[in-house]
């Protein structure tokens, strides 16, 4: 996956005459706490180097992750086109861009962002592509300011910089503010897998619908220790491979995510969730679907289907048959 044009020209700009190697070391710090899962509350990004870091080297796979999700809304949700966005831990506003991105129309957005410095940068990147945006400052290790209803909500790799006790109330302040559908992205380990299900757990109680990836409202039927997640392959500039030690023009980003909506979705057959086996005419498919976890093989003998499951890719719905 490729950023927008526009985006992809403003992180450029935004790192013109950036020493590599004060990049390089920024770009560390912040790769070795997120490999790290570090939790001691202590991340706070409060300068240009580290966000001009954070620009290079996890924006691009933020980006890619939450598009990827947001793709998966539009398909199942075919109806909804949100005017209004609000984006908690907005960071410099990565959400937002893939959010227009998705829905063009989209015409205002709220972010709450308790950096300083990732504010700053935000509206510099946003600049005129983007639809007015409103950045306020937010501790969401606190409760929520009074926030009216949201059309779409996004909460993108915060809850694995909370304190436990914390994650629950947030995710019901922001569902407070759910107009429509509320978007949870985490890194894609085993543990940002548990806060997706224990966010999934309580949004469905409070009376959501799952939208994506899962097809029902039940129990994940996944048992340690397998997890669900998926991945993307993002670009990576020059200097981002510079900054970052690499050599490949890709990096694989893994993720995991839970969207809920106010309305239930359009029925799927079931959601790829593991890279798909085969080619020619045998393809081998794993499914979450309705009834649970399936093992699927298509071949000659299911007509159109095998086109289809030929195009399949981890992570993609199966639409459901006719």
């Amino acid at each position: 996956m490729e950023l927008p044009a526009a985006l992809r020209t403003a992180v450029d700009r935004a790192l013109e005459g950036v020493a590599l190697a004060e990049l390089s070391a920024a770009a560390s710090r912040l790769s070795q706490r997120y490999r790290a899962e570090l939790r001691d509350g202590r991340f706070h990004v409060a300068d240009d180097r580290a966000v001009q870091a954070y620009l290079a080297t996890r924006l691009p796979a933020t980006y890619a992750a939450v598009r990827a999700c947001l793709e998966a809304v539009a398909e199942r949700r075919p109806d909804f086109a949100p005017a209004s966005l609000l984006d908690a831990g907005a960071g410099p506003g990565t959400a937002l861009w893939a959010a227009a991105d998705t829905w063009p129309d989209l015409a205002a957005a709220t972010l709450l962002e308790g950096s300083a410095a990732f504010r700053d940068w935000g509206a510099r990147l946003a600049g005129e592509a983007l639809p007015p945006a409103e950045w306020r400052a937010a501790d969401l290790t606190k409760p929520l300011p009074d926030l009216p209803a949201h059309d779409l909500v996004i909460l993108s790799y915060v809850l694995d910089e909370l304190a436990p006790d914390r994650r629950g109330a947030l995710v019901d302040g922001l569902w407070a503010a759910t107009g429509g559908v509320l978007l949870i992205v985490e890194p894609g380990t085993p543990a940002g897998y548990r806060r997706i299900l224990d966010a999934r757990d309580r949004l469905i109680a409070s009376g959501g619908h799952v939208v994506a990836p899962c097809p029902h409202d039940r129990a994940c039927p996944l048992v340690d220790p397998d997890w669900c997640h998926f991945a993307r392959r993002v670009a990576r500039s020059r200097l981002h491979r510079q900054a970052k030690g690499g050599e490949v023009p890709w990096e694989d980003e893994k993720f995991a995510y839970v969207a809920v909506s106010r309305r239930p979705a359009a029925p799927i057959t079931g959601r790829v969730i593991a890279p798909p086996r085969g080619a020619g005419s045998r393809i081998d498919l794993r499914l979450c679907a309705p009834e649970g976890l399936v093992e699927r093989t298509v071949t000659k003998r299911d007509g159109a289907l095998l086109k289809t499951a030929r195009r399949l890719k981890w992570g993609d719905a199966l639409e459901a048959e006719p």
